[in-house]
């Protein structure tokens, strides 16, 4: 029997691949626990459609990513705070960030993905670190100013 690996399976093959197995091992175990379909060519097509759909949707993400980047590193965030006698009352953290960026440029960035080794507490530009995903990073120019 022809089976159409779906997903990885130790010492017979990577999802993809199109093996020849006993009805068996095909049957019960590969197809019973979903590792495998059988391998008709209406099942072989489908699969080469979905994987081709899916390059093509990574394609156009990793667009979006490079053009975010791009808006993120040529435009500088501001954000306002209170002054104090030193500095800025309280500090300018992850969130803030992300929220300003989601106000000023209509770009969701989770505060997760903000490197922020400190919070700011001084006004002025700062200079942070972004991972927008799939390995691309951004450096932001985050402007505190005093209110």
């Amino acid at each position: 029997m022809k089976v159409l690996l779906i997903k990885d399976v130790k010492a017979l093959g990577k999802a993809g691949e199109i093996k020849e197995v006993k009805d068996g091992y095909g049957q019960n175990f590969l197809i019973g626990k979903g590792l495998a379909k059988l391998a008709t060519p209406d099942v072989v097509e489908n699969w080469k459609a979905e994987q081709a759909r899916q390059a093509q949707e990574l394609k156009d993400e990793m667009t979006r990513l490079e053009a975010e980047k791009i808006t993120l590193e040529a435009t500088t965030i501001k954000i306002e705070k209170q002054t104090a006698p030193v500095g800025i009352q309280g500090s300018v953290g992850n969130a803030d960030i992300s929220a300003a960026i989601a106000e000023q440029l209509n770009i969701e960035l989770d505060k997760k993905h903000v490197n922020l080794k400190k919070a700011l507490k001084t006004t002025g530009i700062h200079e942070i670190e972004a991972k927008l995903g799939h390995g691309i990073h951004a450096t932001l120019k985050v402007e505190v100013v005093g209110v």
